[in-house]
């Protein structure tokens, strides 16, 4: 089903937000994707997918006092059970497909 599969932007933001934890707002999450994928992010494609994962119950998003006198607040995601969930089960797919094909990636 199409409503139920995650594209590889979509899991890299949910990896990324799982990386980042309690931090994970707009300008740290585009800046470790840049940083982990080595190419450049667009903010607007980062909250595009975000909106879209909140809306399938795999974020949640607060608004979080700045910590700081005149700063703004900023809207924080968090993964949920099933975002990680989707994530682990995922993960154990790859690794599955991956397996024993190490030799042949060696000349890549």
């Amino acid at each position: 089903m199409r409503g139920d599969h995650l594209g590889e932007f979509e899991q890299r933001v949910l990896l990324t937000l799982l990386r980042l934890g309690a931090d994970a707002y707009s300008v740290p999450i585009v800046r470790e994707l840049e940083k982990r994928t080595g190419r450049e992010v667009q903010a607007a494609a980062v909250y595009i997918a975000l909106r879209r994962l909140e809306e399938r119950g795999l974020v949640r998003s607060v608004l979080r006092d700045p910590g700081e006198a005149g700063g703004r607040q900023r809207r924080h995601f968090l993964l949920t059970p099933k975002a990680k969930k989707r994530l682990r089960d995922a993960h154990e797919t790859y690794m599955r497909l991956a397996e024993g094909l190490e030799p042949l990636l060696e000349d890549a």
